[in-house]
Protein backbone atom coordinates (compact mmCIF):
# COMPACT_ATOMS: atom_id res chain seq x y z
CA UNK A 1 0.00 0.00 0.00
CA UNK A 2 1.38 3.40 -0.94
CA UNK A 3 0.58 6.98 0.05
CA UNK A 4 0.25 10.12 -2.00
CA UNK A 5 2.49 13.00 -0.96
CA UNK A 6 -0.46 15.17 0.06
CA UNK A 7 -1.90 12.38 2.14
CA UNK A 8 1.45 11.81 3.81
CA UNK A 9 1.61 15.47 4.78
CA UNK A 10 -1.86 15.34 6.30
CA UNK A 11 -0.94 12.16 8.12
CA UNK A 12 2.06 13.87 9.69
CA UNK A 13 0.17 17.02 10.63
CA UNK A 14 -2.65 15.07 12.28
CA UNK A 15 -0.24 12.89 14.24
CA UNK A 16 2.29 15.53 15.28
CA UNK A 17 2.46 15.64 19.10
CA UNK A 18 3.83 18.46 21.22
CA UNK A 19 5.97 18.49 24.39
CA UNK A 20 7.11 14.90 24.00
CA UNK A 21 10.55 13.32 23.97
CA UNK A 22 12.12 12.61 20.55
CA UNK A 23 11.25 8.92 20.91
CA UNK A 24 7.63 9.64 21.90
CA UNK A 25 7.17 12.06 19.00
CA UNK A 26 8.35 9.51 16.48
CA UNK A 27 6.37 6.73 18.14
CA UNK A 28 3.11 8.68 17.67
CA UNK A 29 3.78 8.97 13.95
CA UNK A 30 5.09 5.41 13.69
CA UNK A 31 1.82 4.04 15.14
CA UNK A 32 -0.13 5.67 12.33
CA UNK A 33 2.31 4.54 9.66
CA UNK A 34 2.50 0.92 10.82
CA UNK A 35 -1.30 0.78 10.79
CA UNK A 36 -1.48 2.09 7.22
CA UNK A 37 1.21 -0.31 6.03
CA UNK A 38 -0.55 -3.32 7.61
CA UNK A 39 2.34 -4.07 9.93
CA UNK A 40 5.07 -3.76 7.28
CA UNK A 41 7.93 -2.37 9.38
CA UNK A 42 10.30 -1.63 6.52
CA UNK A 43 7.70 0.33 4.58
CA UNK A 44 6.65 2.26 7.69
CA UNK A 45 10.27 3.23 8.38
CA UNK A 46 10.78 4.26 4.74
CA UNK A 47 7.85 6.65 5.09
CA UNK A 48 9.14 7.88 8.43
CA UNK A 49 12.46 8.74 6.78
CA UNK A 50 10.60 10.60 4.01
CA UNK A 51 8.68 12.57 6.63
CA UNK A 52 11.92 13.29 8.43
CA UNK A 53 13.38 14.81 5.27
CA UNK A 54 10.33 17.00 4.73
CA UNK A 55 9.53 18.03 8.30
CA UNK A 56 12.90 17.68 10.09
CA UNK A 57 11.60 15.34 12.77
CA UNK A 58 15.09 14.47 14.01
CA UNK A 59 18.50 16.08 14.44
CA UNK A 60 22.05 14.92 15.00
CA UNK A 61 21.24 14.15 18.65
CA UNK A 62 18.47 11.68 17.84
CA UNK A 63 18.11 10.02 14.44
CA UNK A 64 15.73 7.53 12.86
CA UNK A 65 18.34 4.84 13.48
CA UNK A 66 18.34 5.78 17.18
CA UNK A 67 14.56 5.44 17.13
CA UNK A 68 14.76 1.96 15.60
CA UNK A 69 17.29 0.94 18.25
CA UNK A 70 14.96 2.21 20.99
CA UNK A 71 12.02 0.32 19.47
CA UNK A 72 14.11 -2.84 19.65
CA UNK A 73 15.36 -2.18 23.20
CA UNK A 74 11.87 -1.38 24.48
CA UNK A 75 10.35 -4.51 22.96
CA UNK A 76 8.19 -2.85 20.30
CA UNK A 77 9.92 -4.72 17.47
CA UNK A 78 11.93 -7.91 17.13
CA UNK A 79 14.32 -9.41 14.61
CA UNK A 80 12.78 -12.29 12.67
CA UNK A 81 15.11 -14.92 11.26
CA UNK A 82 14.20 -15.84 7.68
CA UNK A 83 13.99 -19.54 6.73
CA UNK A 84 16.43 -19.06 3.86
CA UNK A 85 19.10 -17.75 6.22
CA UNK A 86 19.19 -14.29 4.67
CA UNK A 87 19.41 -11.03 6.62
CA UNK A 88 16.86 -10.98 9.49
CA UNK A 89 13.97 -8.51 9.16
CA UNK A 90 12.21 -6.47 11.81
CA UNK A 91 8.62 -7.16 12.82
CA UNK A 92 6.32 -5.63 15.40
CA UNK A 93 5.69 -7.52 18.64
CA UNK A 94 2.57 -8.31 20.69
CA UNK A 95 3.39 -5.21 22.73
CA UNK A 96 3.00 -3.05 19.63
CA UNK A 97 -0.17 -4.85 18.58
CA UNK A 98 -1.66 -3.95 21.97
CA UNK A 99 -0.38 -0.39 21.59
CA UNK A 100 -2.09 -0.07 18.21
CA UNK A 101 -5.43 -1.23 19.64
CA UNK A 102 -5.14 1.35 22.42
CA UNK A 103 -4.17 4.01 19.87
CA UNK A 104 -7.17 3.20 17.67
CA UNK A 105 -9.49 3.27 20.69
CA UNK A 106 -8.18 6.69 21.74
CA UNK A 107 -8.55 8.04 18.20
CA UNK A 108 -12.11 6.82 17.75
CA UNK A 109 -13.75 6.51 21.15
CA UNK A 110 -12.04 9.58 22.58
CA UNK A 111 -14.03 11.82 20.24
CA UNK A 112 -17.47 10.37 20.89
CA UNK A 113 -20.18 12.66 22.16
CA UNK A 114 -21.33 12.08 25.74
CA UNK A 115 -24.85 10.69 25.68
CA UNK A 116 -27.49 11.19 28.35
CA UNK A 117 -28.55 8.46 30.71
CA UNK A 118 -31.02 5.87 29.52
CA UNK A 119 -29.93 5.89 25.87
CA UNK A 120 -30.16 2.11 25.54
CA UNK A 121 -32.20 -0.31 23.49
CA UNK A 122 -31.32 -3.88 24.49
CA UNK A 123 -34.61 -5.81 24.48
CA UNK A 124 -33.52 -8.74 26.65
CA UNK A 125 -33.31 -8.51 30.41
CA UNK A 126 -30.00 -9.32 32.05
CA UNK A 127 -29.10 -10.05 35.65
CA UNK A 128 -28.60 -6.56 37.04
CA UNK A 129 -26.22 -3.62 36.99
CA UNK A 130 -22.51 -3.16 37.43
CA UNK A 131 -20.54 -0.04 38.27
CA UNK A 132 -18.72 1.44 35.30
CA UNK A 133 -16.54 3.88 37.22
CA UNK A 134 -17.81 6.92 35.24
CA UNK A 135 -19.37 9.93 36.93
CA UNK A 136 -22.22 12.04 35.61
CA UNK A 137 -24.68 14.62 36.90
CA UNK A 138 -27.72 13.22 38.72
CA UNK A 139 -30.93 13.21 36.69
CA UNK A 140 -34.44 12.52 37.86
CA UNK A 141 -35.03 8.76 37.87
CA UNK A 142 -31.40 7.79 38.58
CA UNK A 143 -31.03 5.28 41.48
CA UNK A 144 -30.36 7.15 44.73
CA UNK A 145 -27.92 4.48 45.88
CA UNK A 146 -25.61 5.44 43.02
CA UNK A 147 -25.03 8.98 44.34
CA UNK A 148 -21.34 9.61 45.08
CA UNK A 149 -21.41 11.56 48.34
CA UNK A 150 -17.84 12.88 48.33
CA UNK A 151 -18.15 14.44 44.87
CA UNK A 152 -21.65 15.75 45.58
CA UNK A 153 -20.56 17.42 48.84
CA UNK A 154 -17.54 18.90 47.09
CA UNK A 155 -19.84 20.47 44.47
CA UNK A 156 -22.10 21.89 47.19
CA UNK A 157 -19.13 23.45 48.99
CA UNK A 158 -17.99 25.08 45.77
CA UNK A 159 -21.47 26.49 45.08
CA UNK A 160 -22.51 27.60 48.59
CA UNK A 161 -19.39 27.59 50.76
CA UNK A 162 -18.96 25.99 54.18
CA UNK A 163 -20.77 28.64 56.27
CA UNK A 164 -24.00 28.46 54.25
CA UNK A 165 -23.69 24.82 53.29
CA UNK A 166 -26.63 23.23 51.49
CA UNK A 167 -26.92 20.65 48.78
CA UNK A 168 -29.18 20.81 45.74
CA UNK A 169 -30.03 18.39 42.96
CA UNK A 170 -27.60 20.22 40.68
CA UNK A 171 -24.75 19.26 43.04
CA UNK A 172 -25.48 15.55 42.99
CA UNK A 173 -23.16 13.24 41.08
CA UNK A 174 -23.83 9.58 40.32
CA UNK A 175 -21.67 6.70 39.22
CA UNK A 176 -22.98 5.33 35.94
CA UNK A 177 -24.37 1.82 35.81
CA UNK A 178 -24.34 -0.52 32.86
CA UNK A 179 -26.59 -3.43 32.18
CA UNK A 180 -25.04 -6.78 32.92
CA UNK A 181 -26.63 -8.65 30.04
CA UNK A 182 -23.78 -9.92 27.92
CA UNK A 183 -23.44 -9.14 24.23
CA UNK A 184 -21.89 -11.25 21.50
CA UNK A 185 -20.88 -9.28 18.43
CA UNK A 186 -19.50 -10.35 15.08
CA UNK A 187 -17.80 -7.64 13.04
CA UNK A 188 -17.68 -8.41 9.31
CA UNK A 189 -15.11 -6.50 7.25
CA UNK A 190 -15.21 -6.40 3.46
CA UNK A 191 -11.72 -7.06 2.02
CA UNK A 192 -12.71 -7.05 -1.64
CA UNK A 193 -10.49 -5.11 -4.03
CA UNK A 194 -12.84 -2.12 -4.12
CA UNK A 195 -11.78 -1.26 -0.56
CA UNK A 196 -8.64 0.36 -2.01
CA UNK A 197 -9.93 1.41 -5.42
CA UNK A 198 -10.62 4.94 -6.66
CA UNK A 199 -7.67 6.43 -4.75
CA UNK A 200 -9.32 5.94 -1.36
CA UNK A 201 -8.05 3.72 1.42
CA UNK A 202 -11.14 2.24 3.04
CA UNK A 203 -9.57 -0.78 4.69
CA UNK A 204 -7.43 1.16 7.18
CA UNK A 205 -10.40 2.91 8.85
CA UNK A 206 -12.23 -0.44 8.93
CA UNK A 207 -9.39 -2.23 10.72
CA UNK A 208 -8.90 0.74 13.07
CA UNK A 209 -12.53 0.37 14.08
CA UNK A 210 -12.00 -3.36 14.65
CA UNK A 211 -8.89 -2.77 16.78
CA UNK A 212 -10.61 -0.07 18.81
CA UNK A 213 -13.74 -2.14 19.29
CA UNK A 214 -11.66 -5.13 20.42
CA UNK A 215 -9.78 -3.02 22.97
CA UNK A 216 -12.99 -1.33 24.14
CA UNK A 217 -14.87 -4.58 24.71
CA UNK A 218 -12.01 -6.44 26.40
CA UNK A 219 -11.35 -3.57 28.83
CA UNK A 220 -14.84 -2.21 29.50
CA UNK A 221 -17.07 -5.25 28.90
CA UNK A 222 -14.78 -8.23 29.49
CA UNK A 223 -17.72 -10.66 29.59
CA UNK A 224 -18.86 -9.62 26.12
CA UNK A 225 -17.42 -11.34 23.07
CA UNK A 226 -16.21 -9.91 19.78
CA UNK A 227 -15.44 -12.08 16.78
CA UNK A 228 -14.03 -10.53 13.62
CA UNK A 229 -14.27 -12.04 10.18
CA UNK A 230 -13.28 -10.86 6.73
CA UNK A 231 -15.06 -11.63 3.50
CA UNK A 232 -14.00 -11.48 -0.14
CA UNK A 233 -14.54 -14.48 -2.41
CA UNK A 234 -14.79 -16.49 0.82
CA UNK A 235 -15.13 -15.64 4.50
CA UNK A 236 -12.76 -16.51 7.31
CA UNK A 237 -12.41 -15.57 10.96
CA UNK A 238 -9.38 -13.58 12.05
CA UNK A 239 -7.96 -13.13 15.52
CA UNK A 240 -7.54 -9.81 17.28
CA UNK A 241 -3.80 -10.34 16.93
CA UNK A 242 -4.14 -10.33 13.12
CA UNK A 243 -5.97 -6.99 12.86
CA UNK A 244 -2.96 -4.70 12.33
CA UNK A 245 -1.88 -6.84 9.37
CA UNK A 246 -5.25 -6.90 7.61
CA UNK A 247 -5.10 -6.24 3.85
CA UNK A 248 -7.46 -6.41 0.90
CA UNK A 249 -7.04 -8.93 -1.89
CA UNK A 250 -8.05 -9.36 -5.55
CA UNK A 251 -11.47 -10.50 -4.42
CA UNK A 252 -15.12 -10.09 -5.30
CA UNK A 253 -17.68 -9.60 -2.51
CA UNK A 254 -19.25 -12.78 -1.17
CA UNK A 255 -21.59 -11.21 1.38
CA UNK A 256 -23.50 -14.48 1.77
CA UNK A 257 -20.38 -16.36 2.88
CA UNK A 258 -19.68 -13.68 5.47
CA UNK A 259 -23.21 -13.82 6.84
CA UNK A 260 -23.21 -17.61 6.96
CA UNK A 261 -19.99 -17.64 8.97
CA UNK A 262 -21.17 -14.84 11.28
CA UNK A 263 -24.42 -16.63 12.07
CA UNK A 264 -22.59 -19.90 12.64
CA UNK A 265 -20.29 -18.18 15.13
CA UNK A 266 -23.20 -16.58 16.99
CA UNK A 267 -25.25 -19.78 17.15
CA UNK A 268 -22.52 -21.22 19.38
CA UNK A 269 -22.63 -18.29 21.81
CA UNK A 270 -24.61 -18.66 25.02
CA UNK A 271 -25.30 -14.94 25.41
CA UNK A 272 -28.88 -13.79 24.98
CA UNK A 273 -27.94 -10.66 23.05
CA UNK A 274 -26.29 -11.15 19.66
CA UNK A 275 -25.62 -8.83 16.76
CA UNK A 276 -23.74 -8.52 13.49
CA UNK A 277 -21.95 -5.37 12.32
CA UNK A 278 -21.06 -5.37 8.63
CA UNK A 279 -18.67 -2.84 7.06
CA UNK A 280 -18.79 -2.88 3.27
CA UNK A 281 -18.38 -0.50 0.38
CA UNK A 282 -19.57 -2.59 -2.51
CA UNK A 283 -22.33 -4.71 -3.86
CA UNK A 284 -22.50 -8.46 -3.36
CA UNK A 285 -20.93 -9.92 -6.46
CA UNK A 286 -19.97 -13.50 -5.67
CA UNK A 287 -21.43 -16.82 -4.52
CA UNK A 288 -19.72 -20.11 -3.83
CA UNK A 289 -21.43 -22.96 -5.66
CA UNK A 290 -21.96 -26.49 -4.26
CA UNK A 291 -19.16 -27.86 -6.44
CA UNK A 292 -16.67 -25.41 -4.88
CA UNK A 293 -16.49 -23.08 -7.87
CA UNK A 294 -17.51 -19.42 -7.76
CA UNK A 295 -20.26 -17.56 -9.53
CA UNK A 296 -19.12 -13.94 -10.00
CA UNK A 297 -20.87 -10.98 -11.54
CA UNK A 298 -19.68 -7.41 -10.99
CA UNK A 299 -22.07 -5.85 -13.49
CA UNK A 300 -24.84 -4.24 -11.49
CA UNK A 301 -26.87 -6.16 -8.94
CA UNK A 302 -27.20 -9.80 -9.89
CA UNK A 303 -30.66 -10.88 -8.78
CA UNK A 304 -29.63 -14.44 -7.89
CA UNK A 305 -26.90 -13.13 -5.55
CA UNK A 306 -29.12 -10.41 -4.11
CA UNK A 307 -31.96 -12.83 -3.33
CA UNK A 308 -29.56 -15.10 -1.45
CA UNK A 309 -28.48 -12.10 0.64
CA UNK A 310 -32.12 -11.32 1.47
CA UNK A 311 -32.63 -14.96 2.44
CA UNK A 312 -29.68 -14.78 4.85
CA UNK A 313 -31.10 -11.57 6.34
CA UNK A 314 -34.44 -13.26 6.98
CA UNK A 315 -32.75 -16.29 8.53
CA UNK A 316 -30.82 -14.04 10.90
CA UNK A 317 -34.05 -12.28 11.87
CA UNK A 318 -35.70 -15.64 12.58
CA UNK A 319 -33.03 -16.51 15.16
CA UNK A 320 -33.10 -12.95 16.57
CA UNK A 321 -29.75 -11.73 15.25
CA UNK A 322 -30.01 -8.10 14.09
CA UNK A 323 -27.64 -6.95 11.36
CA UNK A 324 -26.35 -3.38 11.24
CA UNK A 325 -24.83 -2.45 7.90
CA UNK A 326 -22.32 0.39 7.62
CA UNK A 327 -22.29 1.26 3.93
CA UNK A 328 -19.29 3.25 2.72
CA UNK A 329 -20.74 3.80 -0.75
CA UNK A 330 -23.20 6.41 -1.96
CA UNK A 331 -24.50 4.82 -5.19
CA UNK A 332 -28.33 5.04 -5.13
CA UNK A 333 -28.83 1.51 -6.45
CA UNK A 334 -26.53 0.09 -3.77
CA UNK A 335 -28.35 2.03 -1.08
CA UNK A 336 -31.60 0.57 -2.37
CA UNK A 337 -30.15 -2.92 -1.98
CA UNK A 338 -29.09 -2.13 1.60
CA UNK A 339 -32.56 -0.78 2.36
CA UNK A 340 -34.19 -3.99 1.16
CA UNK A 341 -31.61 -6.09 3.00
CA UNK A 342 -32.22 -4.14 6.20
CA UNK A 343 -35.97 -4.48 5.83
CA UNK A 344 -35.65 -8.26 5.44
CA UNK A 345 -33.69 -8.46 8.70
CA UNK A 346 -35.49 -5.67 10.57
CA UNK A 347 -32.00 -4.39 11.28
CA UNK A 348 -30.36 -1.01 10.78
CA UNK A 349 -28.30 0.68 8.09
CA UNK A 350 -25.95 3.65 8.15
CA UNK A 351 -24.72 5.34 5.00
CA UNK A 352 -21.47 6.79 6.20
CA UNK A 353 -18.19 8.17 4.98
CA UNK A 354 -14.86 7.10 6.43
CA UNK A 355 -14.48 9.99 8.86
CA UNK A 356 -17.38 9.11 11.15
CA UNK A 357 -17.45 5.34 10.62
CA UNK A 358 -15.90 4.62 14.01
CA UNK A 359 -18.14 7.03 15.86
CA UNK A 360 -21.29 5.51 14.40
CA UNK A 361 -20.23 1.95 15.21
CA UNK A 362 -19.29 2.77 18.78
CA UNK A 363 -22.49 4.69 19.44
CA UNK A 364 -24.55 1.86 18.00
CA UNK A 365 -22.66 -0.72 20.04
CA UNK A 366 -23.33 1.22 23.23
CA UNK A 367 -27.02 1.60 22.41
CA UNK A 368 -27.38 -2.10 21.68
CA UNK A 369 -25.27 -3.06 24.68
CA UNK A 370 -27.20 -1.30 27.43
CA UNK A 371 -30.63 -1.66 29.00
CA UNK A 372 -33.11 1.20 28.94
CA UNK A 373 -33.54 2.32 32.51
CA UNK A 374 -36.77 3.76 33.96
Amino acid sequence: MRFSSSRTGLLFQSSRPLDLSPFEKLLEIFKELITHTSGDFDEAIDWLRELDKEYQLTDENYTIDDFIEDLLDKGFIKAEIKPDGSEPSMAITAKTEKLLREYALKQIFGNLRKSGSGNHNTKNIGTGNEVAGELSQFQFGDPIENIVLTESIKNAQIHFGIDEFQISQDDLVIEKNHHKSQMSTVLMIDISHSMILYGEDRITPAKKVAMALAEFITTRYPKDTLDVLVFGNDARPISIKELPYLQVGPYHTNTVAGLELAMDVLRRKRNTNKQIFMITDGKPSCLKLPDGSYYKNSAGLDQSIVEKCYLMARQAKKIKIPITTFMIASDPYLQQFVQEFTKANNGKAFYTGLNNLGEMIFEDYEKNRKKRFG
